[in-house]
């Protein structure tokens, strides 16, 4: 039945949504089934509009579905900011969830300073890199046009995308405590998360007026650049965890 008076705002309504404030005349008392069939399952993992539709278009479509969502084809993707927050805490668990700690397989000396950062800070350092890469797309591809908030926009896409790669590397701690494994298996998604950001890049700027091979060598110089710019934040966070973490 649809309400004449929207819930939210009070202003009068007549049709299914809001014209003032936009909320749906549907609304009605919380129940378990609701909370879990509605609010749980279609929010957050629903196909056509959600976690699970956004994945699936960072890896199927990634540059050309971030283009159409920084153009206005925004309605279907989850947040941004919300889905590389659930990415992480997804990856804290699958991590705790492990045969073994990750640092028992990496050296322990090397990455210790990071991993006192990363128990506390890792939403922060993860988010870290972001400005630092928008600053590097904004002025490799500034011919595009595209401002420098919305390169914060697609680079934290891009960062949802790479943090999967993350989330399949620690997938294998379920399955095994294997050093030989563990560190082929990283090697092999590092170059995977490489391939990415070429397609990433390629298929959002080639709507724009460069070259072929123009936009080519621009990509390869700003996948480089990211590749370098996370190890280098890493080895600096790792040291300012080290002097200051204890």
């Amino acid at each position: 039945m649809t309400n004449h008076t929207c819930l939210n705002c009070q202003h009068k309504i007549s049709n299914n949504f809001c014209s003032h404030c936009g909320q749906k005349t549907s609304t009605h008392r919380y129940s378990l089934k609701h909370f879990f069939a509605h609010d749980f399952i279609h929010g957050i993992f629903h196909f056509d509009s959600g976690f699970f539709y956004t994945i699936k278009e960072l890896f199927t479509r990634p540059g050309h579905s971030v283009r159409e969502f920084i153009q206005g084809k925004r309605v279907k993707h989850f947040n941004y900011f919300a889905i590389v927050v659930l990415l992480l805490t997804m990856i804290y668990l699958i991590s705790k969830w492990g045969k073994v700690d990750i640092t028992e397989l990496l050296n322990k000396e090397s990455v210790s300073g990071l991993s006192k950062v990363l128990k506390d800070y890792s939403k922060i350092t993860n988010f870290l890199i972001v400005p630092i890469n928008a600053l590097f797309s904004y002025l490799i591809f500034r011919k595009s046009k595209q401002n420098y908030t919305e390169n914060l926009i697609i680079n934290i896409f891009l960062l949802a995308g790479m943090l999967v790669f993350r989330f399949l590397l620690y997938g294998t701690l379920l399955f095994s405590t294997n050093l030989e494994l563990f560190n082929a298996m990283n090697v092999t998604f590092v170059g995977l998360t490489f391939i990415y950001i070429i397609i990433f890049y390629y298929q959002y700027f080639k709507a724009f007026s460069f070259t072929k091979a123009a936009l080519i060598r621009k990509i390869l110089i700003i996948a480089i650049l990211i590749l370098i710019t996370k190890q280098g934040v890493n080895m600096l966070i790792n040291q300012l965890g080290l002097l200051y973490l204890h």
